[in-house]
C-alpha cells in the first residue's frame, strides 16, 4: 500500500505519546499544587483509604511513603509511571478549569 501517512499502529502509538505527555503535564501540576498546599496530599491519602481497586491499592503503598517518594513515583517516564497515572488518586487536587487548561495546551490525540 502506499500513499504516506502514518499507517493505523503508527498512529495509536503517537496518539499514546500524546496522551502519556497530557497525563505527565497533569502530574506536574498536581505536585505543584501539593507543594504549594502540603495539606492536600493527607486528603488524597484519605480518599485513597476509602477505594479497594487494584490500581488504587498500588497507589495507596506508594502514599504510604515520603512526598519525595511519591512525587518520583507521579513523575516516572517510563511504561510503569505511565500506568500508574492511568489510576491517579489524586482527583480533586486540581480544579476542573485547572485540568481542562493542560488538555487545552496540549496536542490533540
Amino acid at each position: 500500500m502506499t500513499g504516506g501517512g502514518a499507517g493505523p499502529r503508527e498512529s495509536l502509538s503517537v496518539d499514546h505519546r500524546v496522551l502519556d505527555q497530557r497525563s505527565l503535564r497533569l502530574a506536574e501540576a498536581v505536585i505543584a499544587r501539593i507543594e504549594a498546599e502540603p495539606a492536600r496530599l493527607e486528603k488524597v491519602r484519605a480518599w485513597a483509604a476509602q477505594f479497594d481497586s487494584a490500581g488504587i491499592a498500588e497507589w495507596r503503598e506508594i502514599l504510604r511513603g515520603s512526598w519525595p517518594e511519591i512525587r518520583a513515583a507521579l513523575l516516572r517516564s517510563d511504561d510503569e509511571g505511565q500506568r500508574l497515572r492511568q489510576n491517579s488518586p489524586f482527583v480533586g487536587v486540581l480544579t476542573p478549569q485547572e485540568r481542562w487548561g493542560i488538555y487545552r495546551d496540549s496536542p490533540s490525540a
